[in-house]
């Protein structure tokens, strides 16, 4: 099956979208949430508890499998599918948020990116070419230009500068990227500057991309300064290509995403919170430690279907956590993966029935309630 998108429906009274992408790996309903599964592995779940849960799509991320255990290996073995089990979509990004994230570690230039391994020192680089490269090897179903994500804050000469050096990047992974079905998305960047997020956004658009990113976001700004910044890209992408918002995924960031023309998401929230003990539910998050907790009966949130509120109670989840135990971070993961796919679906249905802005209603109106958890 080749990559494509069909845009099905656009709801009337928001720009909320439903539609469908076909890669060679399955194809899946948008909008959607991808969870990441950064090393080949969503945290503590197996292939058949995401297919279980209802993932469609899973993210994983270049820069950590060519440090470990290396894309040439992967490669040999038959792709990340093979590699990992998983027969269903999968989207690679570039590791221009990780390198980000190295500061002081890494030297950026036109070349590309010098850094050190954060796992033995060791020295690495990054170039537009190698970053197609590695996902080729990979077999990623969607694969991202490397990119540099503008620091927070930075300034107006640097945003530019950063922006500009994308956009050059973007050309030669377009340049380098063989013709062998793999989508390939541009990324918006341009710091929080409104102009220039239009720019970045009619600039890769000119470009030509099998789809689109918005990048550099939720990265230390106040909610409203990425939402301003996410709405200012969004207009100047075309309607029949994918719209990805990169890193945000709070509930409520999806919902405005989703009513903004957002197809894609992704987030290490849902799993991450899970780890730590953070639960979401209708009503808001649940941190299962609370004392409150010890001697309830109840599941995670009534009414929900995943495999953990179907077995065990909130005093089993918590006794799991406050003693250490890997299945407390199994169980959690499952029912907040749970939810996230729950949500999504909620959401293109609203939009199928052109019912959206009743769904945001409701939604914030949950969570609201007295007795929030």
């Amino acid at each position: 099956m080749e990559y494509g998108f069909e845009l099905l429906k656009k709801e009337r009274s928001t720009g909320a979208r439903l539609g469908r992408i076909k890669t060679p790996h399955g194809e899946f309903s948008t909008p959607v949430f991808m969870p990441v599964g950064t090393r080949g592995s969503v945290k503590g779940l197996s292939p058949a508890d995401l297919e279980e849960i209802g993932v469609d799509i899973i993210l994983a991320n270049t820069y950590h499998l060519y440090l470990r255990p290396g894309h040439e290996l992967i490669g040999s073995l038959g792709g990340l599918h093979r590699f990992m089990n998983w027969h269903g979509p999968i989207l690679t990004d570039s590791g221009g948020f990780q390198v980000f994230s190295l500061c002081g570690l890494r030297k950026i230039d036109e070349g590309g990116v010098r850094f050190n391994s954060h796992l033995d020192g060791s020295k690495c680089v990054l170039t537009p070419e190698s970053a197609i490269g590695i996902q080729e090897a990979l077999g990623a179903d969607i694969i991202m230009p490397l990119d540099e994500c503008t620091p927070y804050p930075a300034d107006r000469e640097y945003a530019l500068n950063s922006m500009n050096l994308t956009h050059r990047w973007a050309l030669r992974c377009k340049a380098a990227k063989s013709a062998n079905g793999q989508a390939l998305f541009g990324i918006v960047q341009g710091g929080m500057y409104g102009d220039l997020r239009e720019d970045s956004a009619r600039t890769l658009v000119d470009i030509g991309f099998d789809g689109y990113a918005v990048g550099g976001l939720s990265v230390g700004e106040e909610k409203a300064l990425m939402q301003e910044m996410a709405y200012a890209a969004l207009r100047h992408l075309p309607e029949d290509r994918p719209r990805y918002l990169m890193g945000v995924g709070a509930p409520e960031d999806l919902v405005f995403g989703v009513e903004a023309g957002v197809d894609m998401f992704d987030c290490v929230m849902p799993t991450r919170n899970a780890r730590n003990g953070t639960l979401f539910t209708r009503r808001g998050k649940l941190v299962i430690k609370n004392a409150q907790y010890e001697r309830d009966p109840s599941p995670v949130e009534e009414g929900c279907s995943c495999y953990t509120c179907r077995n065990f109670s909130r005093a089993y989840l918590r006794h799991l956590f406050m003693s250490g135990e890997i299945l407390a971070a199994r169980l959690n993961t499952v029912h907040n993966l749970y939810y996230y796919a729950g949500l999504m679906k909620e959401m293109r249905s609203a939009i199928k029935d052109d019912r959206f802005e009743a769904f945001k209603k409701g939604f914030f109106e949950d969570r609201a309630l007295t007795g929030r958890e």
